[in-house]
């Protein structure tokens, strides 16, 4: 995967503060923060409003989770997040994210969630209209002060 800056567009933008615990003995992230730092990219995307995803007695389990490490992130810092569905299936979503510090892509991600039924422990139809209204979220640069960064 290539390098990318940050003027790529997603569908929603969150940040994450890098805390010095996430450290290693390097001084940098530790690997496995950056699955952390994907996974508030992914709650903030599946439990918006707007989604509509989420129906009573059902909640979603990430299935796959892939990372391409491009570049260390740093202490102290802060983490630009974007995710954007990739695809919508009958009870899963496909979504791709990219990690940015300082303007530059520390990383590539690709993640299957899956909405199950709690009582049955089984995969669930998405609810009616999810795959449209997810589809239909406009993505956003992260310069764009109305793409709800928060």
């Amino acid at each position: 995967m290539k390098d990318e800056t940050a003027d790529e567009s997603f569908q929603r933008w969150v940040f994450d503060n890098v805390r010095y615990a996430d450290t290693d003995r390097q001084g940098h992230v530790n690997n496995a923060i950056f699955a952390t730092f994907c996974e508030t990219g992914r709650v903030e995307l599946i439990y918006s409003s707007e989604a509509g995803l989420i129906l009573p007695g059902t909640e979603f389990v990430i299935a796959r989770l892939e990372i391409d490490y491009l570049a260390e992130l740093g202490w102290p810092g802060q983490i630009a997040i974007g995710t954007t569905v990739a695809s919508v299936g009958r009870s899963s979503l496909t979504l791709s994210q990219a990690l940015f510090q300082n303007g530059k892509c520390a990383a590539r991600a690709k993640s299957v969630i899956v909405l199950i039924d709690q009582r049955l422990r089984r995969s669930a139809a998405l609810p009616p209209g999810a795959r449209d209204r997810l589809l239909a979220l406009p993505s956003v640069p992260m310069s764009d002060p109305a793409s709800g960064i928060r």
